[in-house]
């Protein structure tokens, strides 16, 4: 086996982890790849050039290796993979607004949807979540609020 064949097996090895790394993190073909190109290469070595040659191959790619991730594990290598938006929004919330109430207990309204239990209702002329208790309500029946849970209403129906 040529050196020049060693060498390339090492390299293919070392650029499939690098992929495996920053690209497509897991166990993948990638890295299975490299895995078996390094090996490949370290046993290639010992069997061609002896012990000798076969340890300082194995000891310069367990150095290339540990060089290469922490250069991986640097913030500034994966600054250029990473995303960098942040997601800040949060579930509306019925209750109060600017020191306004939109919603409170008692109010009435009708149901846009069939509640079952949940659903569509409007109420005070703006569109909420609403769960009803323990019954199905049809549309465009009469409702009023029993209470607010974060961002839904509790409802019953209105018996006339």
């Amino acid at each position: 086996m040529s050196l020049g064949l060693i060498i390339f097996l090492i390299l293919v090895g070392l650029l499939l982890f690098i992929i495996e790394f920053m690209l497509i993190p897991g166990i993948t073909i990638a890295g299975i790849g490299g895995a078996i190109c390094l090996v490949t290469g370290i046993v290639f070595a010992f069997a061609s050039f002896g012990t000798t040659t076969g340890l300082l191959v194995l000891v310069i790619t367990a150095t290339m290796m540990i060089v290469l991730t922490v250069l991986m594990l640097k913030t500034g290598t994966w600054n250029k993979f990473m995303l960098k938006t942040s997601i800040d929004g949060k579930v509306d919330t019925v209750g109060a607004e600017e020191g306004k109430v939109q919603v409170k207990a008692g109010d009435t309204g009708v149901t846009v949807t069939r509640l079952a239990p949940g659903g569509k209702v409007l109420v005070n002329g703006e569109y909420y979540e609403a769960k009803s208790i323990d019954i199905l309500i049809d549309p465009r029946q009469e409702i009023e609020v029993i209470r607010i849970d974060d961002n839904k209403l509790i409802v019953k129906p209105i018996n006339k």
